[in-house]
């Protein structure tokens, strides 16, 4: 870490002496490749899906049903400036539901339900909807940065002459869109470069990375072949299943793949088939305190009971030396989120990690061990697999590993408590605990 840039936490807190959140339910489409099925529709279309799933499965028509909606995305066109709203006066909520919009890049999921569960906890709401959605097929094209000061001038223009001279100064290579890229403005490097410097500075081999990926993918088949989801996924679009899944990925098969991000670097390692790639989806889950739960005769799944975020310097700080890579938030969130519970890493039964690269995971887990909180035990890791068989799609990965692992509780039919750890860009990481008593 360096002693000049040390991480700063942005948010904490701990739900326990306050009223507990129950997390009721969630539902969440298929995950699709980006430009498959799902390449028409729209943030608000995928987000409404889901949030009538909540509602018909949960009864929440009707005036007062739910608090509030607490949504985002993180490739968001104008039409989505107020996305929220426009989704539950697009949907079977009441038109009366309150709604608002809230943006982490790839913890706006996560960070949406803790928003939600704030005001739960403190008695300001009985109830409600958080989650994400996101499309890399229908991402926001921009207009040249020139083309738009020259619009913006003939808008202004007082003649038609003016007008005129304003338009002339229109070029060809002004038509060009700006078409967004995954990069960080800091640094112009893409998140998979990023991470490429990180998995170089923590020593992660490609085997273990490919090891990672086809378990994940073999989990996930496991988990839809048992059920695990049959109360979570909304088929959408002619998917009932996750695009990107394969059920018989191997390492070996992995193996053959060419490395695509830090082939600069000697000896690459991240691939594709160890990479999570663009993809577009939504989920949300329901949130709400025991005493509405109760009165509508619904069993919670799980309570969450604390949260962490926590930023790292990953432009001026130790990025070289792996301590302050873009996605290694989690590993200084998590451990303040385990002193402030009282917890250690071998209290938990499920252990969540959000699967952006398996090299992410990998350095992240070192991280931990490294900062004394122990090695995690791999067949509590990513149980029913995650974003590396998912996909990704950035605002709702938060949504759909907090549901994921309320079923996952709930199926145990015993006390037991699951840990929440995503990164996101920015630097950032938002990490949660769970809870069933």
């Amino acid at each position: 870490m360096s002693p000049r840039n040390p991480p700063r936490t942005s948010t904490a807190g701990t739900l326990s002496g306050t009223r507990p959140v129950a997390v009721v339910g969630g539902a969440r489409t298929p995950f699709a490749r980006s430009d498959g099925p799902y390449a028409t529709a729209s943030n608000q279309e995928m987000l409404t899906a889901t949030v009538d799933g909540l509602v018909e499965r949960y009864g929440l028509e009707g005036p007062g049903a739910v608090g509030e909606l607490v949504a985002g995305a993180v490739l968001k066109h104008s039409r989505d400036y107020n996305l929220a709203r426009e989704t539950v006066l697009g949907s079977k909520l009441d038109a009366r539901t309150p709604a608002y919009d809230i943006q982490q890049a790839c913890g706006t999921g996560l960070q949406a339900v803790v928003a939600a569960a704030n005001k739960i906890t403190l008695g300001q709401t009985e109830s409600a909807i958080a989650g994400g959605a996101d499309t890399a097929s229908d991402a926001p094209l921009g207009v040249n940065d020139e083309l738009r000061r020259i619009l913006l001038e003939v808008r202004r223009a007082k003649s038609p002459g003016a007008r005129l001279r304003a338009l002339a100064r229109v070029r060809p290579s002004h038509l060009v869109p700006d078409i967004p890229r995954n990069a960080e403005p800091r640094t112009g490097l893409s998140m998979g470069e990023h991470a490429a410097v990180t998995a170089r500075a923590w020593g992660v081999t490609r085997e273990a990375q490919d090891e990672l990926a086809a378990t994940s993918h073999q989990r996930l088949a496991a988990a839809y072949e048992r059920g695990l989801f049959d109360d979570l996924v909304v088929p959408f679009r002619g998917l009932t299943r996750d695009q990107n899944l394969r059920p018989d990925s191997t390492p070996a098969e992995l193996a053959a793949l060419k490395p695509v991000f830090g082939a600069e670097q000697p000896h690459p390692t991240m691939t594709a088939g160890n990479s999570t790639p663009l993809t577009d989806g939504a989920a949300t889950v329901l949130l709400a305190s025991d005493d509405w739960a109760e009165a509508r005769g619904l069993a919670p799944l799980a309570h969450l009971t604390a949260y962490e975020t926590a930023a790292v310097d990953f432009v001026e700080g130790d990025v070289v030396g792996g301590e302050d890579g873009l996605l290694m938030a989690p590993a200084y969130a998590v451990p303040r989120l385990l002193e402030r519970a009282g917890l250690s890493l071998g209290d938990f039964d499920f252990i969540e990690v959000h699967e952006a690269f398996a090299s992410q995971v990998l350095a992240t887990l070192a991280a931990w061990e490294k900062r004394g909180l122990g090695t995690v035990d791999r067949s509590r890791l990513n149980v029913a697999g995650s974003s590396l068989a998912t996909g990704h799609p950035f605002a709702a990965t938060g949504a759909r590993i907090v549901a994921t692992l309320a079923i996952l509780l709930a199926e145990r039919d015993t006390p037991g408590r699951g840990l929440i750890s995503l990164c996101a860009a920015g630097g950032q990481g938002v990490t949660a605990i769970l809870e069933r008593h």
